[in-house]
């Protein structure tokens, strides 16, 4: 919002049909973080989490049931995690 505000959210549905089942995917909230980060200056750090995320659709294992697979949410992040 102007060049000294920023707003950064992953724009969704509420989901309560999936809430607490640690089904949902994370891409979109993950993005914007590495948006906020690049805002923030923080490019290396912003580069790292977002070369995580491509490798790991690269890969395409751990992939949560929206994206074809069957990994839990917390799977696909500790996935992610261990590119970073």
């Amino acid at each position: 919002i102007g060049k000294d505000y920023a707003v950064f959210e992953a724009v969704h549905g509420s989901a309560p049909d999936i809430a607490g089942k640690n089904i949902a995917n994370p891409t979109a909230i993950i993005q914007s973080s590495v948006m906020m980060l690049r805002y923030l200056g923080e490019q290396e750090a912003a580069a790292k989490i977002e070369n995580a995320l491509v490798k790991v659709f690269e890969k395409g294992e751990n992939l949560t049931g929206d994206l074809g697979g069957n990994a839990t949410t917390d799977e696909f992040t500790n996935e992610i995690l261990k590119y970073i």
